[in-house]
């Protein structure tokens, strides 16, 4: 799935891609490293995706940053202070972790909560669905167009792996 993905969001405008690796997405990580033309930069932490892919706006892009549901907390003020304030769209391609109270035990508190913290903070957001997904996307890509804000698609175990 991780071919077609890339080839989805490419075809929505999607051209530069961020953030910090993670399991679920080794699938799309392989091949964002492999070919450059997606332009994929690696982070060390999600705040520091945050502040590529605002940089990355600014020189044109438009960006999409990958992380784990861990990895959106180190992210907040990133996401509060720069991207919401600012009106710094990105796409969010957050990993459910934790999902259905089933995985390492550090992941099973956000796993828990991941949908209410995007409500929270006023993320809006799809879950990944295979049979939904080039629709879901595509009204997300809408909503960040149109609010100028982040926007983030939530990715369950076993989708891009």
């Amino acid at each position: 799935m991780g071919k077609p993905f890339l080839d989805l969001l490419e075809r929505l405008g999607y051209n530069f891609f961020t953030g910090v690796p993670c399991s679920l997405f080794t699938g799309v990580t392989r091949i964002l490293d492999a070919e450059p033309r997606y332009g994929y930069l690696s982070a060390v932490r999600e705040d520091s995706a945050m502040g590529i892919a605002a940089g990355a706006y600014f020189g044109g892009r438009q960006p999409v940053v990958f992380m784990q549901n861990s990895g959106f907390g180190v992210s907040i003020n990133a996401l509060v202070s720069l991207h919401q304030i600012y009106e710094i769209p990105a796409l969010l391609v957050v990993s459910w972790r934790g999902q259905g109270g089933q995985d390492a035990p550090e992941h099973l508190v956000m796993g828990a909560v991941m949908e209410e913290c995007l409500r929270l903070f006023q993320v809006p957001f799809a879950v990944f669905e295979p049979s939904t997904l080039e629709r879901d996307l595509g009204g997300l890509t809408r909503t960040m167009r149109e609010t100028r804000k982040p926007v983030a698609l939530v990715v369950p175990k076993g989708m891009l792996q």
